[in-house]
């Protein structure tokens, strides 16, 4: 029993060394632009989806670049002894979820007032590896 343990604790350990995340939290965008850009490079490989968000016109694209970026950077930390290039980098997931919102108010006709709300998103980028070798 103990024996079992110790073998799926040891594979779990090489599961997490082939995923690595990165995460950007209240981002001053709204969820739907950033789910626009998010979408285009969902299950992309790696310099795929760097190319599409370095070439893309939408601001969200540059904050989505830099966190891609970020993640990759967090795969050669745990992996250090890994060729990135051999790794088959992908996206595995990307998620955008709502974050704060500032409510303010903005004056309107015959004393009245609009609410004005400014939004924000947390994104979540899990990139995975296509890698089926195991380096000892």
């Amino acid at each position: 029993m103990g024996v079992r343990k110790r073998e799926r604790a040891e594979q779990t350990k090489e599961a997490k060394k082939q995923v690595a995340f990165a995460k950007l939290n209240n981002c001053p965008t709204s969820p739907r632009k950033m789910r626009l850009v998010a979408d285009l490079v969902r299950g992309q490989k790696v310099e795929l989806a760097l190319n599409i968000l370095r070439f893309s016109q939408k601001e969200a694209s540059r904050k989505l670049e830099k966190l891609l970026l970020s993640a990759i950077n967090n795969y050669v930390q745990k992996n250090e002894d890994a060729n990135l290039e051999e790794a088959g980098l992908f996206v595995k997931t990307i998620t955008v979820d709502g974050g704060m919102m500032l409510k303010r108010l903005r004056p309107a006709p015959q004393g009245r007032a609009h609410r004005i709300r400014k939004r924000s998103n947390h994104v979540t980028i899990v990139l995975g590896s296509n890698n089926n070798t195991q380096s000892n």
